[in-house]
């Protein structure tokens, strides 16, 4: 599956701002899709998982609360609506799938990867 991320901006803190990861070539209906991030000087992690049906979502802690990941497997795309943004979510972020990932966090769990989309939030 080949995904494209979009959605990404300046945005002041407090702002909102929502992604989208668009696939082609596959179903994303087959595919669990996380959201990972990565800040300058740092390592990619792990932001938001959806699964299969859209049922189950997971978070990390920093994020819980503010963004919401959802699925539309009509339009073969994945969301992430970010909300009460703060300077520490700058980063350029990332969509990746995986039909069977082995965990819903790790970064090598994910076998496709969209190209990463940059969130700058001003404080």
């Amino acid at each position: 599956v080949q995904l494209q991320a979009s959605g990404g901006g300046l945005v002041q803190a407090g702002g909102s701002l929502r992604l989208s990861c668009a696939a082609s070539g596959r179903t994303i209906s087959s595919y669990a899709v996380g959201w990972f991030r990565q800040a300058p000087g740092k390592e990619r992690e792990f932001v938001s998982t959806i699964l299969w049906s859209g049922d189950t979502t997971y978070y990390a802690d920093s994020v819980k609360g503010r963004f919401t990941i959802s699925r539309d497997n009509a339009k073969n795309t994945v969301y992430l609506q970010m909300n009460s943004l703060k300077p520490e979510d700058t980063a350029v972020y990332y969509c990746a799938a995986d039909r069977y990932p082995n965990s819903y966090y790790r970064v090598t769990d994910f076998g496709s990867w969209g190209q990463g989309t940059l969130v700058t939030v001003s404080s």
